[in-house]
């Protein structure tokens, strides 16, 4: 049987969205990404599980339909039910979470409230000025990156979207862009870069709001700027004048630099005054930003929205699924393609385990081994056809390359919300 060849597949490992794979398909095996990085070559290459059972109830094989009856059960008795997670699905799936915690009135939240939630904050506190990945790569000529290192978590960030790729106001590519890295150790991306500045650790807010000071022309103590971000002024002084005499800066910044809140879009909105600056996060997990957009879409915010009272609230820290589990609010959870037993602070994984939840995910996770009812489905971008958003607000659509024996998260969660007619 010749190879079946699947032309632009989409890569849903990162936020990336790589949509230019080839693959090559030999009866219900990849046996080949072409263009995929290494991280692409691990996802689409893995083997496929086979004889898995779809749905285990308190860890034992049952039946499909009884673990989707138990599943809404649990949710339509629940007093202060929690969706979360999200993160790992299409915006199909995504769409039909939100309207499960619509109808049963509890609280929804994504992997953004843990990972970049006040960088999501930003857009009614400060404004954000942005842009697509092709804008930047065919405009910037002054690229930052802030707190994150792309040549480890996003391989091909630099040569199809931010380097090396020529663009129509920057033909010769490299050569025309200058790479700024700021981050608090030597990284992957900071060998590569043009400016290198090390900040201390836990400075990012005391370092933007350095070089915001510097493009309104304020005074600064040398000494003081030294001490506080661990550059030197000199250094500060340097930058801010590149910055200036760009024509187009772009900062790319990491989740963990969206603590500070909104003084990356602070400084970017300064930064206009004297040339063109945008700003983006950079993404990890494939549909982080589109479970963001469906949850604006539905709701008006994009985490830790609130159901109860039959209209959207949104208040981070209470609303928030690692702090309703931390206080020992939720009386159940609906877990979608996330781990919260893997990264959720201690006190939110001991309450998670001692509540009915239900898990859904590709594969086995501490979070699916603990769940009440856990569902293993099939993979997003492999075997299941859909939407996605990139890491750029950018939407894209997913081509299958095999089929699998699981069902589809969208499935399982279509039927769960249809059996809320009979329990509700």
């Amino acid at each position: 049987m010749p190879l079946k060849i699947i032309e632009d597949a989409t890569c849903t490992f990162c936020g990336c969205l790589c949509d230019d794979i080839q693959l090559k398909v030999d009866g219900h095996r990849i046996v080949e990404a072409e263009n995929a990085c290494p991280l692409g070559q691990a996802w689409f290459l893995a083997p496929q599980p086979a004889d898995v059972p779809a749905c285990l109830i308190d860890g034992q094989p049952a039946a499909l339909e009884e673990g989707i009856r138990l599943a809404a059960e649990i949710l339509t008795t629940a007093r202060y039910p929690l969706i979360y997670g999200l993160s790992d699905t299409t915006c199909e799936a995504q769409r039909v979470a939100v309207g499960i915690a619509d109808r049963i009135g509890g609280s929804v939240d994504t992997t953004t409230s843990i990972s970049g939630g006040s960088a999501g904050m930003t857009l009614d506190g400060v404004g954000d000025v942005t842009a697509t990945l092709g804008e930047i790569l065919h405009r910037g000529d002054l690229i930052f990156f802030w707190g994150t290192d792309p040549a480890e978590s996003h391989p091909r960030h630099f040569t199809r979207y931010s380097l090396t790729p020529k663009g129509i106001w920057t033909p010769r590519g490299r050569e025309d862009r200058t790479c700024v890295v700021i981050d608090v150790r030597e990284t992957e991306t900071a060998r590569a870069a043009d400016l290198f500045l090390q900040i201390d650790a836990g400075k990012d807010f005391e370092a933007l709001w350095t070089l915001r000071a510097l493009a309104n022309g304020l005074d600064l103590d040398s000494e003081q700027v030294e001490r506080e971000t661990g550059v030197a002024m000199a250094a500060w002084q340097e930058l801010m004048d590149r910055m200036k005499q760009a024509h187009y800066g772009a900062i790319l910044f990491g989740t963990d630099l969206s603590m500070p809140g909104g003084a990356v879009s602070a400084l970017v909105r300064d930064m206009n005054e004297h040339t063109r600056f945008v700003s983006r996060p950079m993404r990890g997990g494939g549909n982080v930003a589109g479970a963001d957009n469906v949850l604006t879409w539905r709701t008006g915010y994009p985490f830790g929205v609130n159901l109860s009272r039959g209209y959207p609230r949104f208040n981070p820290g209470e609303y928030t699924a690692a702090d309703l589990l931390r206080r020992g609010e939720a009386d159940a959870a609906l877990i979608v393609a996330s781990d919260p037993m893997d990264n959720f602070p201690e006190a939110a994984r001991e309450h998670l385990a001692s509540i009915p939840s239900i898990a859904i995910d590709s594969r086995p996770t501490a979070t699916t081994r603990q769940a009440t009812v856990a569902f293993r489905v099939a993979t997003y971008g492999i075997n299941v056809a859909g939407s996605v958003y990139r890491t750029d607000d950018v939407p894209l659509p997913l081509r299958p390359a095999v089929a699998s024996p699981l069902p589809s998260d969208l499935e399982i969660l279509r039927e769960i919300e249809r059996l809320f007619g009979e329990l509700l």
